[in-house]
């Protein structure tokens, strides 16, 4: 028998998972939302400590037994890979609209055959969307929409590179050169959909850079190296798996 640890403290539930995500038994979502007929339950699952479920409700999220009765709100942590699963699925579980009727104002890029489609909201002196820029760069089979997001209450000059990068002859490898190289572009201006972008960010949800939106309007917020990119892209599924899948 596989041993598993179960720990309450202070709200946060430590534990060794030991099974893989699956989705709840259709009897014991009826039960729960039986139970609890004014809540909205967006998805439950089984969690990774046996006889726990997870239950997703809006931006909450909940751990309960098959009983339903009481549930723990909190963080579950895998300790041996060091992980908050928790604000893992909090990540997953957030949505937004994909900006389709926007895309003309974004800087569009292509890779492989390009058929994973998201876009990213960035800002030309945000760090971590330097960062980001160098993982993005090692994916494959990608679409690319950046929406040039300068948030000049944190970085000042941000705007004024957004404008000159977009009003380059070439605003792609304006932006690539700034972002990877530290190349600053000519100063110059133009008609640009920048106040548009900020609009748009603001209706979507975007709070801080860089902020990425799937085709399907899955969100993720922050840095991350090209694996966890591929895995979010992939929704969730390895590289490899979605190759064998196919």
């Amino acid at each position: 028998m596989i041993k598993r640890a179960l720990t309450f403290a202070m709200g946060t539930v430590l534990a060794v998972p030991a099974f893989a995500n699956e989705q709840a038994p259709a009897y014991i979502v009826d039960k729960f939302k039986a139970m609890y007929p004014k809540t909205t339950f967006n998805e439950v699952r089984k969690s990774k400590v046996a006889g726990l479920y997870e239950l997703v409700m809006g931006e909450n999220i909940a751990y309960t037994d098959e009983s339903g009765r009481f549930f723990i709100f909190g963080h579950l942590f895998d300790m041996q890979e060091q992980m908050d699963l928790t604000a893992q699925r909090q990540r997953e579980a957030k949505k937004s609209e994909f900006p389709t009727q926007h895309l003309a104002n974004a800087i569009k890029t292509v890779k492989g055959d390009g058929s994973r489609v998201f876009a990213v909201f960035s800002d030309p002196d945000c760090p971590y969307c330097k960062k980001l820029e160098s993982e993005l760069a090692r994916l494959d089979n990608v679409t690319v929409y950046t929406f040039l997001y300068p948030l000049e209450s944190l970085h000042p000059q941000a705007k004024t590179k957004a404008v000159s990068v977009w009003c380059a002859p070439d605003h792609g490898k304006a932006w690539s050169e700034l972002m990877l190289a530290s190349r600053k572009p000519k100063l110059v201006a133009c008609n640009n959909p920048i106040n548009d972008n900020l609009v748009l960010g603001s209706k979507l949800g975007v709070v801080g850079t860089p902020t990425l939106i799937a085709a399907g309007g899955r969100v993720m917020s922050g840095f991350a190296p090209a694996e966890k990119l591929d895995q979010w892209l992939n929704d969730g599924k390895p590289v490899a798996q979605q190759g064998a899948a196919q």
